[in-house]
């Protein structure tokens, strides 16, 4: 079995521990790292990591951008750190994929557990409610990419999607976004969803709408690696679509074929998207249950630019180069002046001690008789 094929499986199997999990982040949850089916940033799996608290997971998330992690982050927090990431600090993905979903809780997706790669991913229990803030100090040094899902698509993007994996799409007449789309599923089933119903219009368009999303983060990549120094890259998106299939069909049937079909496609995107990064990327996958506001959250700190701290040294140099020069003016006319006052009293001092005779009264220009 090749590498990508052992990861899409790898990333399957996550999808589906992620599935039965009712809350991921929030309460008692877990979260997902998956780490570079090429590199090896993470450490294996091992039960003596046990949780982490919201802002554990934020800082690794951090350091694996290329940040250092908060100042407030306390010894023992820092040894947990230790224990998920390997010890390689000049050698970071600087680049991560994080994507929270929300719905079906408690469905179970079949895969074909016994050849994924389990070593690859790293599941880590959450303790805590909070957010999970992810800090950046160098807010220019980042590029944040939303690879949102709530965009709409057109009936053409529709039917490209589903000939691309060998489906159709029948647009109707009554207006743009209502008709049906066909998908074929690997069991032999199919799904069917009629764009006239909310639900299945709002999963499908922002599912094809979150990957065309991840495409366009990819050519972003593209031209950014052409520099010698590019900027560290934070994809993050959240998907809502079968949350909606689930409010409007329950957890089974219709539900589980988008599930599976979502699985699907964000797996072929998560492996172009590493094949676009030569590796240097990991994923951070997240259930979220039906909360209503992002998991995670983004803080770019702001400190002085390259620019800045050179513009800031030249100033230092010029304002050092006019102290010295101030300094050796003063301290020469001080000299000056001490020399000055040494020779006046010395000169009064030989005029009034001096002998009286005719040669020294000559020298004092006494008019002799």
């Amino acid at each position: 079995m090749d590498t990508h094929t052992a990861f899409s499986l790898s990333l399957l199997f996550i999808f589906s521990l992620l599935s039965i999990h009712p809350k991921v982040i929030l309460g008692d949850s877990t979260v997902v790292f998956l780490d570079s089916p090429t590199r090896q940033y993470l450490r294996r799996p091992s039960s003596e990591i046990g949780s982490l608290s919201p802002s554990e997971i934020g800082a690794t998330a951090s350091v694996l951008l290329g940040s250092l992690p908060p100042s407030t982050l306390s010894a023992a927090s820092s040894a947990k750190l230790n224990e998920v990431l390997m010890p390689k600090p000049f050698d970071k993905p600087r680049a991560v994929f994080m994507l929270e979903v929300t719905g079906a809780e408690d469905s179970q997706l079949i895969s074909d557990s016994e050849k994924s790669a389990f070593s690859r991913a790293l599941t880590i229990k959450v303790d805590g409610n909070q957010r999970v803030d992810i800090q950046w100090t160098d807010e220019d040094s980042l590029v944040l990419n939303e690879v949102s899902s709530d965009a709409e698509c057109s009936d053409s993007e529709l039917n490209d999607f589903a000939s691309e994996l060998g489906g159709s799409y029948v647009e109707d007449a009554s207006g743009p976004l209502n008709g049906e789309l066909v998908i074929p599923m690997a069991n032999g089933a199919f799904l069917r969803l009629h764009l006239s119903e909310r639900a299945d219009r709002e999963f499908i368009t922002g599912l094809v709408s979150l990957i065309n999303n991840i495409e366009k983060a990819k050519k972003i990549h593209e031209v950014l690696a052409i520099n010698e120094h590019s900027p560290a890259m934070l994809i993050s998106g959240r998907f809502d679509g079968i949350k909606a299939l689930e409010d409007r069909y329950g957890k089974e049937g219709l539900t589980q074929r988008g599930l599976e079909l979502f699985v699907n496609c964000i797996s072929k995107s998560f492996d172009s998207l590493q094949a676009a990064y030569e590796g240097q990327l990991v994923g951070v996958i997240a259930h979220v249950g039906s909360e209503s506001k992002n998991v995670f959250d983004i803080t770019a700190t702001s400190r002085p630019s390259a620019r800045s701290m050179a513009e800031t040294e030249e100033a230092s140099a010029e304002f050092t180069k006019i102290a010295e020069i101030v300094f050796v003016r003063t301290a020469l006319a001080w000299i000056t002046g001490i020399i000055l006052l040494i020779a006046t009293y010395l000169a009064i001092y030989f005029l009034m001690y001096m002998p009286i005779t005719k040669d020294t009264l000559l020298y004092s220009n006494v008019k002799l008789d």
